[in-house]
């Protein structure tokens, strides 16, 4: 297509507010995915490390609570 003006190519026929708006929206879409992934991967990597360390103080309450109990010199 050819356009006589700049006007006339960001009117783009009369359908420019439909064709500016829809590159608009894909932009700001395009730009927040990255940076919501990098939320997504930051939280998920926050939430498995407390889930570590609270299955490793489990496991050592749970063993310093058997030498409690267990009798003297088994282990």
């Amino acid at each position: 297509m050819y356009w006589n003006s700049f006007s006339e190519f960001l009117a783009m026929g009369n359908h420019g507010i439909y064709v500016w708006g829809s590159v608009g929206v894909m932009a700001v879409l395009m730009a927040l995915e990255p940076v919501l992934l990098i939320q997504g991967h930051k939280s998920l990597v926050a939430r498995l490390k407390r889930q570590f360390r609270a299955e490793r103080s489990d496991k050592s309450a749970a063993r310093s609570a058997d030498r409690k109990t267990s009798p003297k010199g088994k282990h």
